[in-house]
């Protein structure tokens, strides 16, 4: 419309509000309800998929059974026969972490694992249950974890720093890296669909020109979906990597 002007603000969508209501007195964001949302849908599917235990799974069982056993299967695969002891939290961080992602592909939905004072509190709960496995397990031998046999001896100082270093720095790209993904592929769709839609207010021509960015998004949001998945899928073996390391402490 002429006279009209249109703010381009792709960050506007990880903005939190609190939700209207009785909620909304406790600092109840729409990121909350999301969680809540994610963590009610899962427990409704395994719930619901789970109860016939049919021979033959319906599509509602067969899903809730693919991800049970695929999880499963990564975390007795990346961690040993101990990785049973540790499946119930790989699994919950798992499909907590991919629901986050596919839910914030929903209009309307917000995506909680774009930020990241969510994924930097599930990258040091990681950290520190690993560490604490370790200590358990090994007690103060733990610490020759970074100190690796056979290095020598006059470059021991360097290679305990070294690894002192790369073992805090597990945290922060664990967490940088599902923050950085999720909140790069909602900007890039915030910002070709903002070209749609100021294209679109330019009459004819620019309502055809509009569909260039419009066409564009189409694709990425098959990408995106594709990185949500992924993104869940190296956080929990990454997580299975790193308990592993506390197990066999190598």
């Amino acid at each position: 419309m002429a006279g009209t002007t249109f703010k381009m603000q792709p960050l506007e969508q990880f903005v939190l509000h609190p939700v209207p209501g009785p909620l909304g007195t406790v600092n109840f964001t729409q990121a909350n309800l999301v969680m809540v949302l994610g963590g009610g849908l899962v427990m409704a599917l395994l719930y619901f998929g789970m109860r016939p235990r049919a021979t033959v799974p319906g599509r509602l069982q067969a899903l809730a059974e693919m991800l049970y056993e695929f999880v499963h299967n990564m975390a007795i695969d990346q961690i040993g026969p101990e990785g049973r002891r540790f499946f119930p939290f790989i699994f919950t961080l798992f499909v907590f972490v991919l629901m986050g992602n596919l839910l914030g592909l929903i209009p309307f939905m917000f995506t909680y694992t774009s930020h990241i004072a969510v994924t930097g509190a599930l990258a040091l709960f990681v950290i520190l249950l690993a560490t604490f496995v370790g200590l358990r397990q090994h007690g103060m031998h733990f610490f020759t974890y970074f100190a690796p046999q056979g290095a020598p001896l006059a470059l021991m100082p360097l290679i305990i720093m070294i690894e002192v270093v790369s073992y805090l720095s597990r945290p922060v790209s664990l967490s940088m890296r599902l923050f950085a993904n999720m909140m790069a592929g909602h900007m890039i769709l915030a910002v070709f669909a903002s070209f749609a839609v100021v294209l679109g207010s330019l009459g004819l021509v620019g309502f055809v020109g509009a569909l260039v960015p419009f066409g564009i998004n189409i694709p990425l949001i098959g990408f995106e979906l594709l990185v949500a998945v992924l993104q869940a899928y190296v956080f929990a073996i990454l997580t299975c990597i790193y308990l592993h390391d506390a197990v066999h402490l190598h």
